[in-house]
C-alpha cells in the first residue's frame, strides 16, 4: 500500500551535466575517479587586480561544437548553451520522458551581457546591438534559448535563491511529483562566470589565491566555478508506464534559513543541521544510513567550520567529500551538479574525491574521502547546499 504521507516515489530517468570535468556526463565521471583538478587561471575576463586569479570554466571549444554550423549565434549566451548541454542530455538517457515542468536555479544568469551592455554605453554613442544585450540578460533568457535549442515548449520556473538555488529546484520538483502535482519534472541548474560576481567574492576575501582545500586545516577560501546540471524527476508510475530505467531515487528534501548574518552562516551549525535533518525526516532515513555526503565544502573558514559541525553532530563518522575542490564553486548550480554526481556515486558505487586535502581539522567526527576516489557501497547520499543569508538546503537519493 502506499506510504500516503509522502506520497510517490520519485526516480531520477534523466542526466545531464555539463562542467569543468568536462562536457557530458561520462567525462565528468571519468575527472571524478581520477580525481583531476579542472581550476585553472582565468581566461575570459581580466584578473590582473584581483587576489584570486583561477576558476573552474568550460572550454568555449565544448560550447561551439555542440550545436549545427550557424545555429549558434552571439545571441546565445555561454549560459544557455551550458543549459541547453545538460538538458539535451538529460533528455536522451530519459529517453521518451515528456516533461510537464522546468524548474531552474541560477544566480548569475546572463550577467555577463549586462556587463557588456554598460561597458559599451559607457565606450561609444552608438547603441546598435544594445537591445540583444539587454534582452539576453535576464535569468530566465538563456533557459527559453536552451529549451528552443532542444526544441522543447514547457512552462518553467526560475529561482533565485543564492548558491542554494540549484538544489531549491530539484528539491522544489521534487516536492511536486512526490505529492501527485506533477507527473515528470526536469530540473537542476545552470551557472556561467561572471566579472562582477568574480571580484565581488575576491572584494570579500572569500575567493583564494592558492588551491581550493575543502575541510583542509589550512584551507584559505573558494574559487568560483561554472556549469550546468538538470535531473529528469519521474513519478515510479510514469517511469514504469514506458519501461523507463530508473538511475536513482530522490527520497528527501529539506530546507532552513538561520537568518544569522548577509554572509556568515551561524557557526554553531544550526542551519545546515537542520536542513538535514529535514530531509531525513522527508525521506524517512536514519542520520545512519545516510553512506556518503557531497557537502557544499567551500573551503571558506567558517562555511566549512559551521557545515563541518552540522554534519559531526548528525552524521558522525560518515565519508564526506566536497566535489568544489576539482571544480569550483558553480554557485546557483552547485546543489544541481552536485547532485548528479550523487547520482553517480549510487549507480556505480563509488565515493567522490576531496582533492587537494593535506591535514584534517581535528574538530570534526567524519571522514574526508582525502584525494581519491574509493570504491564503497553506497545506498544513500546527501547533498547540502548553503547560500548567503543562511539559505540552506539538503537533498536525500537512494540507489534504485
Amino acid at each position: 500500500m502506499q506510504d500516503i504521507a509522502r506520497g510517490n516515489r520519485v526516480l531520477v530517468t534523466g542526466l545531464g551535466v555539463i562542467s569543468p570535468l568536462g562536457p557530458d556526463t561520462d567525462a565528468n565521471l571519468r575527472s571524478l575517479l581520477e580525481g583531476k583538478d579542472c581550476v585553472a587561471p582565468i581566461e575570459i575576463f581580466d584578473v590582473s587586480r584581483t587576489r584570486c586569479k583561477t576558476a573552474g570554466q568550460i572550454p568555449d571549444v565544448w560550447l561551439e561544437k555542440a550545436f549545427p554550423p550557424g545555429r549558434v549565434s552571439d545571441r546565445f549566451h555561454r549560459g544557455a548553451r551550458m543549459a541547453a548541454l545538460a538538458l539535451r542530455e538529460a533528455s536522451k538517457v530519459a529517453n521518451g520522458a515528456k516533461p510537464e515542468l522546468m524548474v531552474v536555479g541560477t544566480t548569475v544568469g546572463g550577467m555577463s551581457y549586462g556587463e557588456l551592455f554598460y561597458r559599451r554605453l559607457l565606450a561609444t554613442k552608438s547603441r546598435k546591438g544594445f537591445a540583444r544585450l539587454v534582452g539576453n540578460y535576464t535569468p530566465q533568457k538563456p533557459i527559453q534559448d536552451a529549451l528552443e535549442l532542444n526544441r522543447l515548449r514547457i512552462p518553467t520556473q526560475i529561482l533565485t535563491n543564492a548558491c542554494s538555488s540549484g538544489s531549491n529546484a530539484i528539491g522544489h520538483g521534487f516536492e511536486l511529483v512526490r505529492h501527485g502535482l506533477r507527473s515528470c519534472v526536469v530540473c537542476g541548474g545552470y551557472e556561467p562566470l561572471c566579472e562582477l560576481v568574480f571580484v565581488g567574492f575576491d572584494s570579500l576575501q572569500a575567493a583564494t589565491p592558492e588551491k581550493i582545500r575543502p575541510f583542509d586545516r589550512n584551507r584559505t577560501g573558494l574559487v568560483l566555478g561554472e556549469g550546468a546540471a538538470f535531473l529528469i524527476l519521474e513519478s515510479e508510475r510514469s517511469a514504469n508506464s514506458r519501461g523507463a530505467v530508473a538511475l536513482a531515487e530522490m527520497v528527501g528534501y529539506g530546507v532552513s534559513t538561520d537568518t544569522y548574518h548577509l554572509t556568515q552562516p551561524n557557526p554553531s551549525g544550526i542551519g545546515p543541521k537542520l536542513a538535514m535533518q529535514r530531509a531525513l525526516d522527508s525521506g524517512g532515513v536514519a542520520a545512519g544510513a545516510i553512506d556518503y555526503v557531497n557537502a557544499h565544502g567551500t573551503a571558506t573558514i567558517f562555511n566549512d567550520a559551521t557545515e563541518g559541525a552540522a554534519i559531526s553532530e548528525l552524521c558522525g563518522k560518515v565519508p564526506v567529500s566536497s566535489t568544489k575542490s576539482m571544480m569550483g564553486h558553480a554557485l546557483g548550480a552547485a546543489g544541481a551538479i552536485e547532485a548528479a554526481f550523487c547520482v553517480l556515486a549510487l549507480r556505480d558505487q563509488f565515493l567522490p574525491p576531496n582533492i587537494n586535502f593535506v591535514q584534517p581539522d581535528p574538530a570534526w567526527k567524519f571522514e574526508v574521502v582525502a584525494n581519491q576516489f574509493r570504491a564503497a557501497r553506497v545506498n544513500y547520499a546527501l547533498s547540502n547546499s548553503i547560500g548567503f543569508g543562511g539559505t540552506n538546503a539538503t537533498l536525500i537519493l537512494k540507489q534504485t
